[in-house]
């Protein structure tokens, strides 16, 4: 093998690990992301309904 293909398998290789680990860290990224948010929505307080259960319409 030349010198050229042998560098330019190696740098396949790199682009290829670093392909990877931009993957994986934008992964923990939204993962971390999606954990807080479900955690803040275990913090709200449960909305009341509108209109349901606050006036009685009653007709004879």
């Amino acid at each position: 093998m030349d010198m050229s293909s042998i560098m330019a398998s190696q740098l396949r290789s790199l682009q290829s690990t670093v392909q990877l680990s931009v993957l994986n860290n934008a992964l923990a990224m939204n993962t971390a992301a999606a954990t807080d948010m479900l955690k803040s929505l275990s913090n709200q307080s449960v909305a009341a309904h509108p209109h349901k259960g606050a006036s009685v319409d009653v007709q004879a």
